[in-house]
């Protein structure tokens, strides 16, 4: 057979549309994509023009004549630099319209424009006076009336209807919702304790006096107010008490918050921008109660803040009563500033309940319980206790569970066994004698060590440790502590408890004589010397 008479290769009519080539589809978008952006051609091509490459051509397709006009303008050079770079020569470029290439996503219709001649004249499409379909503004007035026509639609760039958004329910914001709040303890159902529910002693007489002054005539007397003392001496209950006493007047509205809560209202008021929210609650208040100051120790930001709420209280006559661990000369990580303000007020401590105050405590603990505890075994345990208020009521609690389970009748002997574990790790009562001798006694000291007035440290450090032991242990003042020492002045014995805390808190190690000793270690060693 003649190559003349072989059959000519066989090609798609112009009707079928021209052969994909992918290597084309996927060439020539990415080389539009590099001059113009990704962001562009997502929004400008996808959706509204196709490539299509016919040898001695190529064709971009755009879905109505506003889509083609644009393209065209806009980015008609980057287009055909990206057909140069992809054939390799330059092309022609050839911007046409078919509407029914973008009715199937497939775009199985997609279809090359006719050839030009005679035998199938096309006739030109009718060009637009504006290139951009007119768009209706949303607030637009409409015509109103029965036989109104309807409002034309609205359309996108390229004449495609748009259908509005629905519209985006706001969600809550947590944090926002908090701020917004009252703080907690003022809006759970949490017992609120009174201050004729406080067992008043020795060791707390001049504080509760102090807190109920602050019930009858708030802002009138001490302001601020600083209670201090170790855990579980009561701290909470005066301050819980005053929030009561005040809140009963007829415009009273004081605030009652724990240094943990303020600083996260703090953050989260910085970190929304509700500055102005937050200083306005706790600024508008009638009196600031705030719980264990401490906690404030290591956040500078928020110190900075309570001090300028501080100022703004104060300078309104409001009162403000604030709990801490420590005395505030003895808490290194409170700004100055703070500090000497919180000095300008009254400042008491709580001591660990005396005997006496422990008897009376066990007492209202043991009222009106099933079963009874006999008042002489409440003796008992308050002589073999040196707890705190916790601890007595959780030995109360203990006693009568036992008392249950087993079925026997509440004695001292059912106590020794009930609280046997208690008991044994519990310090006895103790003075600053005793403490003397303890420390002389792990230490190796001759009677006496500890009085003289020698500075070097292995009597030094002894005596320090035995004025922190004595203020924890005893119910003694820093003024009967020094005189006991041999210093002059209480000064000595409260830098000298700083400095254990110091010690203790940062896990240090003591120099004593020839031997390094761990504080914490030296310290168990004492306090175990002190329950023999």
């Amino acid at each position: 057979m003649s190559a003349r008479s072989q059959p000519a290769p066989t090609t798609r009519s112009s009707t079928e549309g021209p052969a994909v080539d992918p290597a084309f589809d996927r060439a020539l978008p990415a080389a539009v994509t590099a001059r113009i952006g990704a962001a562009r051609f997502s929004l400008w091509f996808q959706g509204h023009a196709r490539f299509v490459s016919l040898g001695s051509e190529v064709v971009v397709v755009a879905r109505n004549e506003s889509c083609r006009d644009w393209l065209e303008h806009t980015f008609g050079g980057a287009v055909r630099a990206a057909v140069v770079e992809v054939c390799g020569t330059p092309t022609p470029v050839k911007w046409v319209v078919d509407a029914e290439t973008f009715a199937d996503p497939a775009g199985p219709g997609l279809r090359a424009p006719e050839p030009e001649g005679p035998a199938q004249p096309q006739p030109s499409p009718p060009v637009r006076a504006n290139k951009l379909p007119a768009t209706p503004l949303p607030n637009a007035p409409r015509p109103a009336g029965r036989g109104s026509p309807p409002a034309p639609p609205q359309v996108d760039l390229f004449g495609d209807p748009v259908h509005p958004p629905k519209p985006k329910t706001k969600r809550p914001d947590p944090e926002a919702e908090a701020l917004a709040r009252p703080p907690a303890s003022q809006r759970t159902g949490r017992r609120w304790k009174t201050l004729a529910e406080f067992v008043v002693g020795p060791c707390n007489r001049v504080a509760h006096a102090s807190a109920a002054s602050v019930v009858e005539e708030p802002g009138q007397g001490a302001n601020p107010l600083v209670v201090h003392g170790p855990v579980g001496t009561g701290k909470t209950h005066l301050l819980e008490g005053i929030f009561v006493g005040l809140r009963r007047a007829p415009d009273g509205r004081p605030c009652y918050v724990t240094a943990e809560e303020f600083t996260t209202r703090f953050v989260q008021a910085s970190r929304l921008g509700k500055m102005s929210a937050f200083r306005r609650q706790f600024r508008e208040c009638s009196a600031l109660l705030l719980d264990n100051l401490n906690f404030l120790a290591t956040k500078r930001a928020t110190q900075e803040e309570f001090l300028h709420t501080f100022d703004a209280l104060i300078a309104d006559g409001r009162q403000v009563v604030v709990t801490t661990d420590c005395h505030p000369r003895l808490a290194d990580e409170l700004m100055p500033e703070l500090v000497d303000r919180l000095l300008g007020g009254a400042v008491w401590s709580l001591l660990p309940p005396d005997p006496e105050t422990r008897l009376e405590i066990l007492r209202k603990k043991a009222t009106g319980g099933h079963p009874g505890v006999p008042d002489g075994v409440l003796k008992y345990v308050a002589a073999s206790l040196r707890g705190n208020v916790r601890e007595l009521e959780g030995a109360v609690n203990g006693i009568r569970h036992y008392a249950k389970v087993t079925g026997r009748p509440v004695d001292q002997a059912l106590v020794r066994e009930a609280l046997g574990d208690l008991l044994r790790h519990a310090v006895r009562v103790v003075t600053v004698p005793d403490v003397d001798g303890a420390v002389c006694a792990v230490l190796r000291l001759a009677a006496g060590t500890l009085q003289s007035k020698a500075r070097s440290w292995a009597v030094s450090h002894p005596r320090m440790v035995a004025i922190y032991l004595c203020r924890k242990h005893t119910a003694a003042t820093y003024g009967e502590i020094s005189k006991h020492f041999g210093a002059k002045t209480h000064s000595t014995a409260v830098a000298a408890e700083k400095k254990v805390r110091g010690w203790l808190d940062r896990d240090e190690g003591v120099a004593i004589g020839d031997r390094d000793w761990r504080a914490k270690e030296l310290v168990d060693r004492v306090e175990r010397e002190l329950q023999r």
